[in-house]
Formats: structure tokens, sequence, C-alpha cells
């Protein structure tokens, strides 16, 4: 049976945490960027994957399924289910690709039979999908997903970046 083959991810806003954070790499710390309005949190634990870039010039986006949130600055060892293609429009109708790679914690129960986008219901997805919407347009950007990507898809769309 072949080893299953995990990425690293830095956690940068919790599950359940309204504060968005972003790693500095100058300092190696956790600085608040913004807070996201009353009601609206991160679903799950949000954050990238280290040594990679984006279109955006940041490192990959990946949020990390699992019963659980973390804290920032966490690392965490994943497997990669999936990805959701992305077009992000900015304020000044600039656009680029900021795809949101999705992962489920090596250490979860709940998500660990849980190998493809294929395995999780739905509703997660579609909920997943329009937090993404929502909090991009909270902040007079739009986001639209292209495609949902499975996990061979994603995979070799990781190592492209």
């Amino acid at each position: 049976m072949e080893k299953e083959q995990l990425i690293t991810v830095l956690v940068e806003s919790p599950k359940g945490y309204r504060q968005k954070f972003d790693f500095e790499p100058g300092s190696g710390r956790m600085k608040l960027s913004k807070l996201l309005p009353e009601g609206l949190m991160f679903p799950f634990d949000f954050g990238m994957i280290p040594d990679t870039k984006g279109e955006d010039g940041d490192p990959l986006d990946v949020i990390v399924l699992s019963e659980s949130g973390t804290f920032p600055g966490c690392l965490l060892d994943c497997r990669l289910i999936g990805a959701l293609t992305a077009e992000q429009t900015e304020r000044d109708g600039q656009q680029m690709r900021n795809d949101r790679f999705i992962g489920v914690s090596a250490v979860s129960r709940q998500f660990e039979e849980v190998k493809t986008l294929a395995d999780l219901p739905e509703d997660i997805l579609t909920q997943t999908e329009a937090f993404f919407e929502n909090y991009n347009r909270q902040a007079g950007k739009r986001f639209r997903v292209l495609e949902r990507l499975e996990a061979d898809a994603a995979k070799q769309l990781l190592w492209k970046n």
C-alpha cells in the first residue's frame, strides 16, 4: 500500500475566528490584518502552504477540514483532497486567479475517510464556496469559483506553482 503524501499547512485564521491573521515572513510572526463582519467567521482552519506562490504573489491558500480549530501559527500535516479554482476581482477591477486548496488534517477522526471532494457532503462544499464569495464581497472584491478539482488534479495544480 502506498504511503499517503502529506503537505504542511501554516494556519493563519482558525475555525470559528472572525480575525484574519497573516503570516509575516520578515518577523516570523502572525499579524492581525482585519476583522470579519459580525456573524461571519472562518468555517474551518484557513492558512497557506509555505514555500509556494500564487498569482496574487502570496503563498497558496488552503482551507483545512477538521472537527476542531487550532490556533494562528499552528503547523498541520494535511492530505490534499481537492481545490477550488477561482477568479478574484479586486476593488480596482484587476482580475487574477486566487485558488483555494482543500485539505484534511492528518489527525482528524471525523474526516479520516475523506480522500477526495467526492467523499464530502455537497453542503460542505457549497457552504465553503459561499463563505469565500461573501468574505470577498465584504472586502469590496468579487470571488467566483471556476471549477472544483478532485485530489489528483489539485495535486498537479499545487506542484505546478
